[in-house]
């Protein structure tokens, strides 16, 4: 008889802990952050150095997003354009105002439209990105790629950068992100 009476109360605790776990964890991932592997080579060598033999898993952090803080070398998640239901990632070379020198875009120099971002793969010639459809609108970012968490030989923290090569030409104001006039 104490048995059932013990295994009642395991059988409460544990629906009680499941209905709050469930929901914190949604939180979580709907609103800090949350993993995702890293397919393709459109950002080779920043991520998946060795190719699909070891693909990278980024920590997304969507916390830092959530009001498109968002800034030049960051690696951000975006929803496709062309495919909504496929997530991409790229890293921004250009924020809203900004002036850039396209790669293979329809026009070869573009500002970037207020609202928008201009988002390049690391591998030019293998990357579905900013130069085949434009400035990206910042409502389609849903996450930062803070840190490499997989595979362990890779751990670290990702540093925002741009290449020289990529840099805007002229930020609207006429200054650049860091605030000297080129």
């Amino acid at each position: 008889m104490a048995q059932t009476g013990f295994g009642r109360r395991y059988f409460k605790a544990f629906v009680s802990g499941f209905f709050v776990a469930v929901p914190v964890t949604v939180t979580v991932l709907d609103r800090l952050a949350y993993v995702a592997r890293v397919e393709g080579a459109s950002m080779q060598p920043s991520l998946n150095p060795d190719g699909e033999s070891s693909p990278d898993v980024v920590l997304l952090n969507r916390w830092s997003v959530r009001n498109y803080q968002v800034h030049r070398g960051d690696i951000v998640s975006v929803l496709s354009p062309k495919d909504p239901r496929q997530k991409i990632i790229k890293r921004v070379i250009g924020i809203e105002g900004d002036f850039i020198k396209t790669l293979g875009y329809k026009n070869r120099y573009v500002r970037v439209p207020d609202g928008h971002l201009w988002i390049e793969g690391d591998h030019h010639g293998h990357s579905f990105d900013s130069n085949t459809f434009g400035p990206v609108s910042r409502g389609l970012v849903h996450g930062r790629a803070s840190h490499i968490i997989w595979p362990p030989s890779r751990w670290q923290r990702i540093e925002p950068s741009v290449p020289p090569e990529r840099r805007q030409l002229l930020n609207w104001d006429g200054a650049t992100e860091d605030g000297y006039d080129d």
